[in-house]
């Protein structure tokens, strides 16, 4: 079974982006259980745009652009963690910036992905600073018993950070997604099989 739960190291890295391409190299489904900001295109409708699997509607859509439990409580939505159990089957689950973010006052994500026990990739950039965020976000994962399944690099090469943290944080490197322009499902696809094995996603 193709199953997954993408995180971050921050937000705005490209989750989205790799999450679009493992779906898409998979032909897995996706699920984003929370969107928070509707005036530009959500992430369930990038990946629907890039690539063709199906997708999973979210639990929650939240007008505001912000964390989820802040724009939760601005559009006067109460979220019920009940409510975020993964579909069943085959599935890319796509969290919120980063692991630590909040989904209510009393749950972070790293909360709900030790709860679903479900293998998780951490997306981490390579521009400076990536050592201490990746280290950082790792060990808050490991903390909480979450499976840490791989890592995911985005962004232009920078081996002795890769590296470093894959050693450090004990986690093997699946890979790395470069800048892709122009980005189009077809110079996706390109991207990933030249940088990943699709074998580790099996």
């Amino acid at each position: 079974m193709t199953r997954f739960v993408v995180t971050g190291t921050d937000t705005g890295i490209g989750k989205t982006i790799f999450s679009a391409a493992l779906a898409q190299a998979t032909g897995t489904p996706y699920w984003k259980p929370i969107q928070s900001g509707l005036e530009e295109e959500t992430d369930s409708e990038t990946v629907a745009r890039l690539v063709g699997v199906a997708i999973h509607p979210e639990a929650y859509r939240l007008v505001t652009p912000a964390s989820p439990h802040r724009a939760a409580e601005i559009d006067g939505v109460n979220i019920d963690i009940e409510m975020l159990t993964p579909p069943p089957g085959n599935l890319i689950v796509e969290g919120a910036g980063g692991a630590l973010v909040p989904v209510t006052r009393t749950t972070l994500y790293a909360d709900l992905f030790a709860k679903w026990q479900t293998p998780v990739i951490v997306c981490a950039r390579t521009a400076l600073g990536t050592i201490n965020h990746s280290l950082l976000t790792i060990e808050a994962l490991k903390s909480r018993g979450v499976p840490i399944h791989g890592l995911a690099f985005l962004g232009d090469a920078v081996e002795d950070s890769e590296a470093t943290i894959a050693q450090l944080g004990g986690v093997r490197r699946l890979g790395r997604l470069p800048v892709i322009a122009p980005l189009t499902s077809e110079t996706l696809a390109e991207a990933f099989k030249a940088n990943f094995d699709l074998a580790d996603f099996q």
